[in-house]
């Protein structure tokens, strides 16, 4: 662990010396992740500071102790050494969790889709209730949810959402949401009273911004249109919803929830940016197998991750086997708890894969 900090120690220093070269502070997109990467070590540093000085005072207070002839003195310095291994041994647990290796899109904004599955008419339901459930959660959370564009279902619910989410460590805290949700019930539209599994794909992508994905841009086919659905007197009237084909990938980008047509352009681009990274991750995690990727954190949407049982009004999330038995309170909103374990087991599988010992 010591070589570790070490190494980021002197990552440190280099970076608090490129950070004011005038090279960083003309180009905003390096000044940006540098300054980011400095406050992020800092953390890390100043921890690892207060580590070295009090391993120093235990060398002193042991050394003082072997010396010292005075009862009452040595029973003062054996007090503050205690104190000072009790210290050491929390500083220690502490850069243990800072030197977990962290996702670097963890901070970022990102966008939420939701689509119906297997099932009809109740997948499509069903994705409705979950994209007010994640609707209600970033309420609690004090995030800002923004629907960027979307497909209703024939009997309600949606056959696709796509929104915008925004805040503090946004896809640090959706990114567990990626994969598939399976939801059993009985429909509104079944008429013998027989509960049926239907399900819907949630995909969580970081938002990524022109310096993290770049996209030439000849490469990309812009179609406008009339919006359609609530948005005022522009509505069917003006050409202010935008489409955008990726034509390398095939992608499709729809965006019509602005009324200005270059807001909505600038919105496209970025989920168009969030799919094609995805791509890209897809293709680097095959590279280095699945051996290295994480058991809760893999966001692949072909994933079955979490059941949803009305009859028994269960919640269970498959990757971590965990099961609470108060559904109407997880559909509102009240997904801390799950998201909380699932950081818990992929932290604790960070630890093991990365050895982080003494």
């Amino acid at each position: 662990m010591l070589d570790k900090l070490e190494a980021i120690k002197e990552r440190f220093e280099e970076v608090s010396q490129l950070i004011i070269q005038p090279d960083a502070m003309s180009d905003m997109g390096k000044y940006t992740k540098l300054s980011k990467e400095y406050k992020d070590l800092e953390k890390v540093v100043n921890v690892y500071e207060t580590y070295r000085l009090t391993l120093e005072n235990i060398s002193s207070t042991k050394a003082l102790l072997e010396k010292e002839k005075d009862p009452e003195f040595r029973e003062m310095a054996k007090l503050e050494w205690e104190t000072l291994k009790e210290r050491k041994e929390e500083l220690e647990e502490e850069l243990r969790k800072m030197l977990i290796p962290k996702d670097p899109n963890d901070s970022k904004d990102c966008i939420l889709e939701i689509r119906s599955g297997t099932g009809g008419d109740e997948a499509a339901i069903f994705a409705g209730d979950l994209f007010r459930m994640y609707e209600k959660f970033c309420e609690k959370q004090s995030l800002n949810l923004r629907v960027l564009d979307l497909t209703f279902g024939t009997s309600g619910g949606y056959k696709e959402i796509i929104s915008s989410v925004s805040g503090a460590d946004v896809y640090g805290m959706l990114k567990y949401e990626s994969g598939v949700h399976r939801v059993q019930r009985v429909p509104t539209t079944e008429t013998q009273g027989r509960v049926h599994t239907s399900a819907a794909t949630v995909a969580v992508l970081p938002e990524m911004e022109e310096v993290d994905v770049q996209i030439d841009m000849n490469e990309v086919r812009k179609d406008t249109y009339c919006s359609s659905g609530p948005g005022g007197q522009s509505v069917n009237t003006t050409y202010s919803a935008v489409r955008l084909t990726h034509e390398p990938t095939g992608l499709v980008v729809t965006c019509q929830d602005q009324k200005s047509q270059i807001k909505n352009f600038e919105k496209a681009l970025k989920v168009l940016r969030s799919r094609i990274y995805e791509i890209e991750l897809a293709k680097h995690n095959e590279t280095v197998g699945a051996q290295r990727r994480s058991m809760v954190g893999s966001g692949d949407r072909s994933d079955k991750i979490r059941t949803y049982n009305y009859p028994q009004s269960r919640v269970t999330d498959h990757r971590i086997n965990k099961t609470v038995y108060n559904l109407p309170e997880v559909m509102e909103g009240n997904i801390e708890e799950f998201i909380s374990a699932l950081r818990f087991a992929e932290n604790a599988e960070k630890m093991k894969e990365g050895g982080i010992e003494d």
